[in-house]
């Protein structure tokens, strides 16, 4: 369904009955990063949101509107809209940066918060700015040169090397996910939402109590180590390195992944739902 948040559409795909978990998945991706899960997880009602400028939610052309403060305002939003008071949040890569900040701004609406492929942002000012003149030159890239040929190189950067021991037809149906997207919303979320766009927060993020489980894949050193250094500064976290996976843990190892996280889920779950 599309629910108008702030003056924009997005597109959310409900599922499950049960405590609230509010999906969130990364860049390029949409609500279906979720799917296979649906079933896993019926105990809790899903709420899979296509974040502005990705899959069916809208793309404004402003691209002010795209920052996660502002993203953030939409899911609360959404939230109220659905008359979700708490809920679990999982967010993965660009949506866990998403996540930790929603915790950070409003821990009250949050039981549980899971990051898979996290980041606290980059804390260095030298390759912040670096960052941010790629992410830009990459935005220009994709208004000029469309969704396909953004795809085509996306798919070969070395943080998706993993995904070679993929079937072939996960493969297609992660290419054709990809596909969908709006150029225009990818360019906007990668300019104001990308990984240098906020100023980094691992310093703040020991003030989170609520209880955090931290995912990453073994293949990827750079994200397992930001994971360890965040359950470290985290109040009561868990960290779970997932073997023989790369970035894209959900994908590649579903099945651990789907274990480590409904454990930890129904852990913390309030025992009656709340909301939805």
């Amino acid at each position: 369904m599309r629910i108008n948040t702030n003056g924009i559409e997005l597109n959310v795909e409900i599922s499950g009955e049960g405590p609230a978990v509010l999906l969130l998945h990364g860049f390029t991706g949409s609500s279906q990063t979720w799917d296979p899960f649906q079933g896993i997880w019926d105990e809790f009602t899903t709420v899979a949101v296509d974040i502005i400028g990705h899959g069916k939610s809208e793309s404004p052309a402003d691209p002010a509107r795209f920052t996660i403060d502002s993203c953030i305002d939409d899911l609360i939003a959404l939230l109220d809209q659905l008359e979700i008071r708490r809920c679990g949040l999982l967010g993965y890569s660009m949506g866990s940066r998403i996540a930790v900040r929603f915790a950070l701004r409003h821990p009250q609406r949050l039981w549980a918060l899971v990051l898979e492929s996290a980041s606290a942002g980059i804390d260095d000012s030298a390759q912040r700015r670096e960052r941010l003149t790629s992410d830009q030159e990459l935005a220009d890239r994709i208004e000029s040169e469309g969704v396909e040929k953004f795809v085509n190189y996306w798919q070969q950067i070395p943080i998706w090397a993993s995904q070679a021991s993929l079937s072939a037809e996960s493969r297609q149906q992660l290419r054709g996910q990809r596909l969908t997207n709006n150029p225009l919303g990818l360019a906007n979320s990668l300019r104001g939402m990308g990984a240098a766009s906020d100023e980094p927060i691992m310093s703040q993020i020991g003030s989170l109590a609520m209880p955090a489980l931290l995912v990453a894949g073994s293949f990827d050193t750079r994200y397992t180590e930001i994971a360890t250094e965040m359950a470290a500064a985290l109040a009561a976290a868990e960290l779970n390195v997932i073997e023989d996976a790369g970035h894209a843990v959900h994908l590649e190892k579903p099945g651990r992944f789907a274990g480590v996280v409904t454990d930890f889920l129904r852990c913390y779950a309030p025992v009656r739902a709340e909301g939805v």
